[in-house]
């Protein structure tokens, strides 16, 4: 059975996760309106969670931060080009070039049973190889204008399906959609 693929992220309501220079200074002070013990179910999700994925720019932005917040969490870098990792973060972490879908039948005959698929060129190129089974989104209050779009084109409809909606009173709003699998028939013509 082929793990499933999650999304969790946070955008600008306008759509996205970072400004041109990569920077989230938007989503740190959004932060800090935040409850103190309020993580808009972070935790909890991320119990259900064997691997995360990240591309490259996604984790140099976690490189930057005081410490590694995946603890002992398995985690594949995708990066095209050579990656070193750095030695003081755990042996969990890893780096690999390979296709989404290769990579994520690696990890599910490896065991793995749901995969966190984070940053936003790794999670369009997930959702265009139809790996991406459900996406939650928490809207951060702010309007950024321009910046890096979770979202890019995409070649054909993605057609999703709500599963929850989620107020909270600092103003964030979390979104859950489950992505509709199209079921693909194929007919044979025959000739007489």
């Amino acid at each position: 059975m082929s793990a499933k693929a999650s999304v969790f992220i946070a955008t600008s309501l306008d759509g996205f996760i970072a400004r041109p220079d990569g920077s989230i200074d938007w989503l740190n002070e959004a932060n800090a309106a935040v409850p103190s013990g309020e993580d808009c179910g972070y935790a909890e999700f991320m119990k259900s969670v064997d691997v995360l994925v990240m591309g490259r720019n996604t984790f140099e932005t976690v490189l930057a931060f005081d410490a590694w917040p995946y603890e002992d969490k398995r985690v594949v870098v995708l990066s095209s080009k050579p990656l070193i990792v750095p030695a003081r973060l755990p042996n969990t972490v890893s780096a690999s070039s390979e296709p989404p879908d290769v990579l994520v039948d690696r990890l599910s005959k490896e065991g793995a049973r749901r995969l966190y698929v984070d940053g936003g060129k790794t999670i369009q190129r997930f959702l265009a190889a139809g790996l991406i089974d459900d996406i939650t989104i928490t809207l951060i209050p702010v309007l950024l204008g321009q910046g890096r779009p979770l979202f890019g084109p995409i070649e054909n409809d993605i057609t999703l399906a709500l599963m929850a909606t989620r107020t909270f009173e600092f103003g964030f709003v979390q979104i859950k959609y489950r992505v509709a699998r199209r079921e693909f028939t194929i007919t044979k013509e025959v000739t007489p």
